[in-house]
Order: C-alpha cells, then sequence, then structure tokens
C-alpha cells in the first residue's frame, strides 16, 4: 500500500469520527431537549393525578400541539374499569359540544361555494316553515344560530332524547317534531325563546341539529356522510364518525359517574342510560352506555385525541393540513373574530377562554355531556393548542387547560 493511500485512508478515518462525533453530539442534544420539555410537564402531571383523584375520574388524556406536531401526550387511568383497558390517545370519545365546530365548518365550506347566506331566512334552505311563534315575522338566520342568538332553546323533548344506542330517529323527523307548528313536540313553541331573534344571546343545541339539518338539505346527503367526505377524510380522521355503526366500537372510551350518597337519587332519575345491571352504589364507578340522540350535529362526533389533533392543527393552520384544505384562512378569521357587539367571547361558533395569567387569550369549544367532559382550545397566532379528554363529568377542568397551555410558553 503506498504512502498516498494511506494518508488517504487516514483522512477518511478520520472524517468519520469527527461525523460519528457530531452525530452523537446531536443525538445527545435531541434527547436532553426532549427530557428538558417533558420536565416543564412534571407539574401539570401532578397536577392531573391530583384532579383525578379528588374528582373521582377514571382516565385523563391530554395533549399540546405545536403548528402541526403534538410536543406533549400523556394518557391517565383507565378508559375501562371493568376491562382494566388503559387511557390512551387512541381511545374513541364522544366530544360533545365541540362536535358543533365540525357542524360550523360543514356549513361554512357551503358558504364558502356561494350555496349558504349568512343572513338569509333559513327557511331559503328548508322544506319546513321554522319561525318563532312569538315573533312570527321576523326571519332566524344562519348567522343568528352560529352565534347562539336564534332564540331557539333547548325545549322539554331535547333532555329526555338520550337513549342508549345509535339515534332511531332520523334528524329531519326529530326536528319537524320540535320547531314546527304540527310537530309532535311543538307544545306552543316550547324550542322558543320569549325574546326576538336577534336580539339576545342563549346557547342552542337544537339549532345546531337544524344547521346540519341545513348542511343535509343543501348539500344533498346525509350530513354525516358530508362531514366524513369533506372535513373528516381530508384530514385523515380514519377512525371518527358520528354514529357508533361508523366507528370501532371496542376502542370507546366507557363514560362513567361516581357514585355518592348526595348524588345517587338523581344518577338514578337516568338509569336508562346506564349499562344494564349497573350497581348504583356509593362510593362506586358505575357505567354509562354508548348513548346518543337525534339532535346528533350539536354534539355526538366521536373521536381519539390523536385525530381531533388533526382537526386542531387545520385550524391553526389557515384551515389546512398536510396540502389538504377544508377551510380557506379568510373564513377561520371571521369564525376566529367577535360577532356580537357587548359580548366579549363569541364568534362564529368559536368562543374565548377566560383570559390567561399572562393576558393570553384562547379560542375553542369545550365539550360535556353524560359521563365525558372535553376542551379544544389554541392560540391561532402562535399556533399553539391543548386537547383533553375526561370520562366523568366534573368541573374546573379549566384549570388544567391553563396550566397545560402556560407552561408551553
Amino acid at each position: 500500500m503506498s504512502n498516498s493511500t494511506i494518508k488517504l485512508l487516514t483522512l477518511c478515518l478520520h472524517i468519520l469520527f469527527q461525523l460519528s462525533s457530531v452525530s452523537s453530539l446531536q443525538a445527545q442534544s435531541l434527547q436532553a431537549q426532549s427530557l428538558q420539555a417533558q420536565s416543564k410537564y412534571d407539574s401539570v402531571d401532578n397536577s392531573i393525578r391530583n384532579f383525578m383523584a379528588e374528582k373521582k375520574i377514571p382516565g385523563f388524556a391530554a395533549c399540546m400541539v405545536e403548528d402541526s406536531t403534538i410536543i406533549w401526550s400523556k394518557s391517565y387511568g383507565l378508559a375501562d374499569i371493568a376491562r382494566k383497558i388503559p387511557m390512551s390517545l387512541d381511545g374513541i370519545l364522544n366530544i360533545g359540544s365541540i362536535s358543533k365546530t365540525f357542524t360550523a365548518t360543514a356549513a361554512m365550506q357551503l358558504w364558502e361555494k356561494g350555496l349558504l347566506d349568512l343572513e338569509a331566512d333559513i327557511n331559503v334552505y328548508s322544506d319546513i316553515t321554522i319561525r318563532n311563534p312569538k315573533y312570527p315575522d321576523q326571519p332566524i338566520t344562519l348567522f343568528q344560530i352560529l352565534t347562539h342568538t336564534s332564540s331557539i332553546i333547548d325545549g322539554k323533548a331535547y333532555q329526555h332524547s338520550y337513549s342508549c344506542g345509535d339515534p332511531t330517529v332520523s334528524l329531519q323527523e326529530w326536528i319537524n317534531d320540535n320547531l314546527t307548528t304540527e310537530g309532535k313536540y311543538y307544545d306552543g313553541g316550547n324550542n322558543y325563546g320569549d325574546w326576538p331573534p336577534g336580539s339576545k344571546d342563549s346557547y342552542s343545541n337544537v339549532a345546531f341539529g337544524l344547521l346540519g339539518l341545513i348542511v343535509e338539505k343543501v348539500a344533498k346527503q346525509p350530513f354525516n356522510q358530508y362531514c366524513r367526505e369533506h372535513i373528516f377524510k381530508p384530514l385523515g380522521m380514519k377512525n371518527t364518525g358520528w354514529f357508533l355503526h361508523e366507528i370501532d366500537t371496542s376502542k370507546h372510551i366507557k363514560p362513567y359517574a361516581y357514585v355518592s350518597k348526595e348524588n345517587r337519587n338523581a344518577l338514578l332519575k337516568s338509569k336508562h342510560l346506564y349499562v344494564k345491571g349497573a350497581n348504583f352504589k356509593a362510593g362506586s364507578f358505575v357505567e354509562h352506555c354508548l348513548y346518543s340522540f337525534p339532535n346528533y350535529p350539536d354534539g355526538l362526533v366521536r373521536t381519539s385525541v390523536r385525530e381531533l389533533s388533526l382537526f386542531l392543527t387545520a385550524m391553526m393552520n389557515g384551515g389546512e393540513l398536510k396540502g389538504n384544505k377544508i377551510l380557506n384562512k379568510a373564513t377561520l378569521d371571521k369564525m376566529l373574530s367577535l360577532q356580537i357587539k357587548g359580548n366579549p367571547s363569541q364568534g362564529l361558533v368559536w368562543h374565548t377562554f377566560e383570559p390567561l395569567a399572562d393576558t393570553t387569550t384562547l379560542w375553542g369549544h369545550t365539550g360535556g355531556d353524560p359521563g365525558i367532559i372535553t376542551y379544544l382550545f389554541f392560540h391561532p397566532t402562535e399556533r399553539k393548542g391543548v386537547i383533553t379528554f375526561q370520562n366523568n363529568a366534573t368541573d374546573e377542568t379549566s384549570e388544567i387547560v391553563k396550566q397545560l397551555y402556560l407552561i408551553s410558553k
């Protein structure tokens, strides 16, 4: 071997050694950054465990998203107590009123195409006549529905409409029965407030059932199918749906109530929403059945923390994820802006979260139903967001959300 060859080999080995050292240092640096990032969440980790113990929550899952990446996530406790299945980011849960943001997205997609006018009388888009009987000459608009100012309220039938399994009444039949004069639940118009449309904000679930029906009529396809084709599929939300028959129920997180001496009688009044043979023994968890209701566009999206983070990512990135656009940025900007004079929090479906300690204001939505509480909030310009799922309906989750967001800053 010549001297020149030996020198060349020596040089190559030296370069390889240097590259190896750099790679090793880079790997160590990335590992250190990961550990440092994770250690930031140690305090909230303790807060979540204490919160679960105090509030009797079987399972809790959360994630922080920045730009298009989950920068932190963790699951705690159990998704299914009887089968000892741990909570996970991939467990499916009905997310309550966060579902309204999907219904609004569907409506705004049609608005972008010129198929819906937010200020038009909703009767333009329906084959039924809907008016507040106390103000029959004043039209109800899509803008009013999206800002909870339509004067449509949740009547007596709504609170009794929950039942185990998928709905057995169609969305069309449900809306007819509640909002039209010939409907069997109309009852003199008990789904309408005593104030004119547009004059007062009053949160309404039934109005979002109506909005889903309008999307169904204008798009000429069932509302759940429209969402699958135009929202879930483009975002890669393969395991998400509105109905139980659309998802893998073996992955469904079980909703629970914790029985105490104080709440036992109240829980027994809704015994039909629990699994057969449920034992309402004080000091124990009792499992809800997988329930639904006909007014499903207001609260029955069933998804996971991981797949909901895809929707969140799109909302933080101008309505787009991996080249798939579900809304234009200008549309999102409109939705994420205050809409009602004198109301410091209401956008188009989205609303602001109480200011954080550093005066940061987040946009998002919460969800609550028997055995579940969910949160989704984000900062549109910082492009950071938080999602939480829990399988017992309690208060004070907002404190965990605040803590998570502030730690991420």
